[in-house]
């Protein structure tokens, strides 16, 4: 495959077409009307967002120490789920079994006093047995509604890929309606509402393997690794002890309820919103960006929710990290857990091993930096 060229990159310009921003300060659209002289800008108060964010955010360290009790590593893991929650976007994690998935989100429940259901997909599973249905009470005489494990703050659906089409159907439209029907009324899920599901990436016999439609709809999917050696005797140590460590609550929902209000505060400046568009379009268009060599390895690009979670993730990002601003490397730090499953490659890529990951990769090895 050929060398990415070390020519700087300047975004395509059309005749006729202009950039423009609206007064929400929304990234540039080719050819979008200048808006009206008197829609300024919203001015933004520095100091006041920095204080704002300092004082929202300052339980992050808390739920890092308290989940850093239980389960040894897997750092990067526990801040994306973090991100998930902060954002309101839905985790798929892919891992060998025995990598704490399961641990984690029970943890991290029990840290913020947040309800916790597990779901264990099987081949058999009803879509009624995640939801709900409905009960003939003989006693009474009546019908009785029962609620099913999605009403819960903290959901994990393990092995999702193991559930058959209708039931995946069912969580698809929980995940993204935020709410269940249940014989003829509908009933809307518990504030905060997220989704972590897993996934066995070495079996795949008695699996029904995700859709790109449904992939699409989280907003992050996780690649958990082994642990170093280092964090494997930590983890030997503290867990072969008669004393297992447990959780407690350092933190509330309503914390939650409020960081989220204040993550989708977080500025995000005109030159790094580009910045965001760029590599999405990098993805779809790539001859425009100079990356010709790529257009023949990818099948589909990333679809416009993956701009919008892209400035939302790198929002949640910068906000664990106590800041009132989005960097650049706020973007490339979260950009390949949102990218990942939204770039699909050819057949051709498959053949040449080339993945998703290394589409993305060399996007940002080319685009320049704002």
């Amino acid at each position: 495959m050929d060398t990415l060229r070390d020519t700087p990159f300047s975004p395509p310009k059309r005749g006729g077409e202009t950039a423009a921003h609206d007064a929400s300060g929304a990234t540039p659209v080719p050819g979008a009307a200048t808006p009206a002289p008197d829609a300024p800008r919203p001015v933004l108060d520095v100091n006041q967002l920095t204080d704002q964010v300092r004082d929202t955010s300052a339980f992050v360290d808390d739920v890092f120490a308290e989940v850093g009790r239980v389960v040894v590593g897997q750092r990067e893991m526990v801040e994306r789920v973090l991100i998930g929650l902060l954002t309101g976007g839905h985790c798929l994690i892919e891992g060998v079994p025995g990598l704490a998935k399961t641990l984690l989100v029970k943890t991290l429940s029990q840290t913020l006093n947040a309800s916790f259901s597990r779901i264990q997909f099987t081949p058999d599973l009803l879509p009624a047995d995640i939801t709900g249905t409905i009960i003939y009470n003989m006693h009474t005489g009546q019908f009785t509604q029962k609620r099913g494990p999605l009403f819960a703050n903290l959901v994990l659906a393990d092995e999702v890929n193991r559930a058959p089409a209708k039931v995946q159907s069912a969580l698809l439209e929980a995940m993204q309606e935020r709410q269940v029907t249940i014989g003829d009324s509908t009933h809307p899920l518990p504030d905060p509402f997220l989704v972590l599901a897993t996934q066995n990436p070495i079996e795949q016999e008695g699996t029904f393997p995700l859709p790109e439609a449904q992939l699409d709809r989280f907003m992050l999917l996780v690649k958990v690794i082994y642990p170093t050696a280092a964090e494997e005797r930590a983890m030997l140590d503290r867990m072969s002890s008669l004393d297992v460590p447990v959780p407690t609550e350092v933190a509330t929902i309503d914390q939650v309820r409020a960081a989220r209000r204040v993550v989708g505060t977080i500025y995000i400046d005109d030159r790094v919103r580009d910045y965001i568009v760029h590599i999405v379009q990098a993805t779809r268009k790539p001859r425009d960006y100079g990356l010709g060599e790529l257009a023949p390895l990818i099948e589909y690009g990333g679809s416009p929710r993956a701009t919008l979670c892209l400035a939302s993730a790198a929002r949640a990002h910068a906000f664990i990290r106590h800041r009132a601003y989005v960097t650049p490397d706020d973007i490339k730090a979260i950009a390949m857990d949102v990218l990942r499953h939204r770039v699909v490659v050819t057949y051709e890529a498959e053949a040449e091993e080339v993945t998703s990951e290394d589409v993305v990769r060399r996007i940002f090895e080319y685009l320049p930096v704002p």
